[in-house]
């Protein structure tokens, strides 16, 4: 929500399973955490890149799927009910005088916390941007790389562009409230779920829908206000599509983003750390996860797991300053299973 106000004990950046795994140990210590990613959804790049890809190497199980691996988590830290700020990035980080973080959003969002937590993986998810001359002036209200709200796309003649499930998936969700969709995509084969192309195949077949094969071209308007997408095809030459929005879905790179301006010491865009807390070189903001570096790092969710467990320890100095710490393990402390919900 644009211009929301929270307070929490800790903000993470990133909802991977590194992240979702740090409000579980935060959470065993009474901490309560707010989780903001760009993607819409947790997971990070396992869920977004790689759901069904098996991974081998978490103990206790032979193997999982990326989000297979992120339903566990979301599950396990179920009882801890933490805050999603789906499809948001933390764009700004300043000290309060009260030596609370307040984080803020490139949606308006406000977090103050006494512990940030970066939990990014190798940065942001940004999307992949099509080579259009004069693309950014379009991007303000004509030209998006995310779904926020299906009504604000009501009536509009809508171009989508790529191949994969998020243009399949939107073109299909989108086609009761749109004016007109066409798919752009330059092959007739798709890398999408076999129904949402069939099902997209059935409503060109039924003229509800329209699929051009051919790259994008250029686009046109006036005042930032799109008219049209000239697209080129290989057997027709180029084709003038009428269309207020262009919705281009090209898949996500990683970037370190705005977090490179939060102060930190960096070493070719890693966050050095510690490796006693797994903190930055700014007091009570924590590196955990392939973000992080220190002698012997190895890039595993097994080894972000490790580094949420004993940054939680010290971010409970931070934010119970004064309070005492003991160490309980969940086997055995009725006062762990209770927050879990187990007993």
């Amino acid at each position: 929500m644009t211009g929301a106000q929270h307070e929490t004990d800790v903000v993470i950046i990133g909802a991977g399973p590194v992240g979702l795994f740090a409000v579980f140990e935060l959470g065993l210590l009474g901490l309560k955490a707010h989780l903001i990613d760009i993607l819409d959804r947790p997971g990070g790049q396992c869920a977004e890149l790689y759901p069904e890809k098996p991974i081998y190497d978490i103990p206790a199980v032979p193997m999982c799927t990326g989000q297979e691996l992120t339903d566990r988590l979301m599950e396990q830290i179920k009882a801890f009910e933490p805050t999603f700020h789906f499809q948001e990035m933390a764009e700004r980080l300043e000290k309060l005088p009260d030596d609370r973080w307040k984080l803020t959003t490139d949606q308006g969002v406000a977090i103050t916390a006494r512990v940030v937590v970066i939990a990014a993986g190798g940065g942001s998810f940004v999307p992949k941007k099509p080579h259009l001359e004069g693309l950014e002036q379009f991007e303000a209200g004509s030209v998006f790389y995310a779904v926020r709200k299906i009504d604000a796309f009501r009536g509009k003649r809508i171009v989508i562009a790529g191949g994969g499930d998020s243009a399949l998936d939107w073109a299909l969700n989108l086609h009761p409230v749109a004016e007109r969709i066409t798919v752009v995509h330059h092959r007739d084969g798709f890398r999408a779920a076999p129904a949402s192309v069939e099902a997209m195949r059935m409503l060109v077949d039924k003229g509800a829908m329209d699929f051009k094969i051919a790259q994008l071209d250029s686009l046109h308007g006036a005042d930032g206000a799109l008219s049209s997408v000239r697209v080129k095809s290989k057997t027709d030459g180029l084709i003038d599509i009428p269309a207020d929005t262009l919705l281009p879905f090209f898949g996500l790179t990683m970037k370190l983003g705005p977090i490179a301006d939060f102060g930190l010491n960096l070493h070719e865009n890693l966050i050095p750390v510690d490796t006693e807390k797994f903190e930055s070189s700014v007091s009570s903001i924590f590196a955990i996860g392939d973000i992080n570096t220190y002698p012997g790092k190895l890039k595993l969710i097994l080894s972000g797991f490790h580094e949420g467990a004993l940054m939680a320890q010290a971010a409970f100095a931070y934010c119970r300053p004064g309070e005492r710490l003991r160490f309980q393990y969940t086997t055995s402390s009725s006062d762990l299973q209770k927050k879990l919900g187990v007993r």
